[in-house]
């Protein structure tokens, strides 16, 4: 049972599954982000151990085909070293996984962050949005934002 379950996880699936298993998490975000629901599931750690179990779960399926990890290094080297490590389906999981675990507490940081200064969850739906698809573009929306509702520009905070 162990090894049909494993040999589901394929590459494939596991893309799939992050991709399906993080949406229940931005729903609650964008619809309930005050609600205790938010505060339990999606603003604690419990999504991030979730998603380290299946970093791990990659890591480990991918020690097994024979990845070279100390490949990853090479990234630094250059954009053609970068582009080399994007050819490797495993990589792409990782990093993917990675993307998507820092978007998420991007996110529940925008939704904790917001309630110091009551902004309304209406006008929150925006960079919350756009944090889920472009990161670090929704967190320069919350901050003009931010910016109005706490009626000063603070870089440090």
């Amino acid at each position: 049972m162990i090894e049909q379950i494993y040999n589901y996880f394929t590459v494939e699936i596991l893309y799939f599954w992050i991709n399906l298993g993080v949406i229940p998490f931005w729903l609650i975000l964008i619809i309930f982000p005050q609600s205790y629901l938010s505060r339990f599931l999606v603003t604690s750690i419990l999504p991030f151990i979730i998603l380290g179990g299946v970093y791990l779960f990659i890591l480990y399926k991918s020690y097994l085909t024979g990845y070279d990890f100390d490949a990853n290094f090479n990234l630094y080297l250059g954009l053609s070293e970068l582009s080399r490590l994007f050819e490797d389906d495993f990589y792409i999981l990782m990093f993917w996984t990675h993307f998507v675990a820092i978007n998420l507490f991007l996110g529940g940081w925008i939704v904790k962050d917001s309630q110091k200064f009551s902004i309304n969850k209406i006008i929150l739906t925006m960079p919350l949005l756009a944090t889920y698809l472009t990161g670090p573009i929704g967190l320069v929306l919350y901050w003009i934002i931010r910016v109005f509702y706490a009626k000063r520009v603070n870089l440090y905070e």
